[in-house]
Formats: structure tokens, sequence, C-alpha cells
């Protein structure tokens, strides 16, 4: 009977990198072809990008149900403890709110300055 070993993912504070974002939340346009996605598919691309970062595939759907984007705020909040990045959950709450495609093009250029592969959940015979 095969074991299955789960292996959850720490936050990833190393001293090389920078504790600030890799881009500010207006420089969409350092990724032309990201911030076209995230302009003219938004929810697409947000699925996408949570996918990247080891969510589920749909959870940025959830975000229209509600004035405040729940999942935008959280996954923001989420990457920049595990970058270790410096903010406030009140700065979160206001560029989710009101530069949605902003924060996940600004997420999208962090995983990719960043390029550390997340590793959710492993499985391996024993």
């Amino acid at each position: 009977m095969p074991t299955f070993v789960i292996d959850q993912p720490l936050p990833v504070m190393e001293s090389k990198e920078s504790d600030q974002w890799s881009s500010g939340i207006c420089d969409c346009t350092d990724d032309m072809a990201d911030c076209c996605f995230g302009c003219w598919c938004c929810p697409c691309h947000a699925c996408i990008h949570s996918r990247e970062y080891g969510q589920c595939l749909c959870l940025p759907l959830l975000d229209i149900f509600g004035i405040i984007p729940p999942v935008t705020m959280s996954m923001r909040v989420s990457m920049r403890q595990r970058y270790g990045i410096k903010g406030n959950f009140c700065n979160d709450c206001v560029n989710a709110t009101f530069c949605n495609c902003c924060v996940w093009c600004q997420m999208s250029r962090e995983m990719k300055s960043r390029n550390i592969p997340i590793v959710l959940i492993s499985a391996r015979n024993e």
C-alpha cells in the first residue's frame, strides 16, 4: 500500500531577495503581454496566475460576489507573507478593491521575478 507524504510550503525568506515588490502597482506596462491579457480578460488572467501560485484555478471567480474582492486581497497578503514583502492589510484591501487588474498583473510580475517554484503537495511511494 503506498504511503503519501504531504509537504506544505514555508514562507520564502531569503536575504538576497528584496523586502519590497519588484515593481509598483501601476507598472503594468513593464510586461505588455501580461498587461493586455490582464486588462482584456482579468478573470482568465487571475485564474491562470492563481493556479501558478498553487491555488485552485477557479478561486478568483469568487471575487464577483462582493464589493471587496476577498480572493484577490487574500492572494496579495499571502504573496507578501510568502516572499517577505513589507506592507499592510489596509493597503492590500484598497489596492484589491480599486486596482484589481493591476494587482493581478503585479502579482504575476512578482512570481516571474522571484522565480521561486511553489510545490504544495507531493506524493511518493515509500
